[in-house]
């Protein structure tokens, strides 16, 4: 295979309607800083390193269904946050705007939507 080039994750990226917003979103939820702060992009770093959390304006972004059915936008992406305290974990994401997914495929984790949609899971 050869030596490969040298590749670093360094975040993964979200479109939003409003990437300062939902930036927003997950400041409250994780307590990550900002790095980066432009109109339409934001990144959020984790105090202890490690692969951050990016936020893109997208003017035609469109809300994933979770979970999709025929014909509907499909997230293409989630997020799994492993947490100590489930229900509190919980109690704290709808605190900082998310909602609780109708849908829940599993006991020992909670599904939630940020306020543009896309689905994260916290789990123990």
């Amino acid at each position: 295979m050869g030596d490969l080039p040298r590749l670093t994750l360094t975040a993964t990226v979200l479109d939003a309607p409003d990437a300062r917003e939902l930036a927003a979103f997950y400041e409250r939820l994780l307590g990550w800083a900002r790095e980066d702060d432009e109109p339409d992009w934001v990144t959020l770093v984790p105090p202890a390193g490690g692969a951050g959390l990016a936020f893109q304006d997208e003017p035609n972004y469109v809300r994933p269904i979770w979970p999709a059915g025929p014909g509907e936008p499909p997230m293409m992406v989630h997020l799994d946050i492993k947490v100590d305290d489930l229900e509190a974990a919980s109690a704290h994401a709808v605190a900082a705007g998310a909602t609780v997914a109708d849908f829940q495929p599993q006991d020992d984790v909670l599904v939630h939507l940020d306020p543009d949609g896309h689905p994260f899971c916290l789990y123990r």
